[in-house]
């Protein structure tokens, strides 16, 4: 009996018409869309992100023209610095290199200092290219004097630490990478030569064996470096002419001693030759033909 009332119920339910069914469930369904509003974007907002994006452009293009202006300053004015280091010599070593540390310590507080403030807070990556070439020549004129001073090269960590006192401590400070320290010392190696160059023509054989022994080195640690490095295109071209110096360094010291020897047989020509001459040109004294006379004509005495 139940199981006949359980299939008699089944019967009716097939037997209700699929027309209603689908009715109710797509009265359902249109509700249940009804409850939930679909969100449309308006232009207001799509004018708002633009607005936006295009003011964050602006800022960036006017950042990165005063990160060009201030690494054009650094540029300018730490050539200075080198140049006034080539003017040491024997005897003014320690007053040329105050004056140029001094020169040093300025460009950090005016022109350095103006560059941290502006890469504050920001991603230094993003605007690397316009403040890089600035640093590489900060980096030639500090390891430049550091080794005029020292007779060592100033590295990474000891560059960046002079930058701390510039910077807000909350915030993270301007560090110079890796790849513009090498780029700074790959230059450095061209004014160790024209530096070298010099000493040689002043007689400082020493001095000038000390750079060519440390800019050889350098070149050495660097040939193993750069073939590993990542964006290396600039390092192996400035590797070319760091060798370029290295042999301008050597050739200039073989030529210094080839001319040196060749000045002391020259001098031995000169003076035989100016012998003979002079001696041409002797008119001999009075009583020099007769054998009772001497020197300058005054005969022997007897003791």
């Amino acid at each position: 009996m139940y199981a006949a009332t359980t299939i008699q119920k089944l019967a009716l339910m097939a037997s209700k018409p699929k027309s209603s069914r689908l009715h109710n469930l797509a009265g359902a369904r249109w509700e249940s869309v009804a409850k939930k509003p679909r969100m449309m974007t308006t232009n207001a907002s799509i004018s708002d992100s633009f607005s936006k994006y295009a003011e964050y452009l602006n800022n960036l293009n006017e950042k990165r023209e005063r990160v060009v202006k201030a690494s054009r300053d650094i540029t300018m004015n730490s050539k200075k610095v080198i140049f006034q280091v080539h003017r040491i010599g024997k005897h003014n070593k320690d007053e040329v290199l105050e004056k140029a540390e001094k020169d040093l310590q300025a460009v950090r507080d005016q022109h350095v200092s103006r560059l941290v403030k502006e890469l504050n807070g920001t991603d230094f990556w993003k605007l690397r290219r316009a403040y890089s070439p600035g640093v590489q020549e900060y980096v030639e004129a500090a390891t430049f004097c550091k080794f005029c001073r020292t007779g060592t090269l100033l590295n990474l960590d000891e560059i960046n630490a002079t930058f701390l006192h510039l910077c807000d401590s909350s915030i993270e400070p301007l560090q110079i990478n890796i790849l513009d320290y090498l780029l700074g010392l790959a230059d450095l190696t061209g004014e160790l030569m024209r530096l070298a160059i010099s000493r040689i023509s002043d007689g400082e054989l020493d001095f000038a064996d000390k750079i060519c022994r440390f800019v050889r080195d350098l070149h050495r640690e660097l040939t193993i470096i750069v073939p590993n490095m990542d964006e290396s295109h600039d390092m192996k071209f400035k590797m070319e002419t760091m060798l370029q110096s290295v042999m301008k360094i050597e050739n200039g010291q073989v030529c210094f001693y080839f001319l040196f020897v060749l000045d002391i047989e020259l001098l031995f020509f000169v003076a035989c030759f100016s012998v003979h001459v002079r001696g041409s040109e002797y008119i001999p004294m009075l009583g020099v033909n007769d054998p009772s006379y001497t020197l300058m004509g005054v005969p022997d005495m007897e003791l």
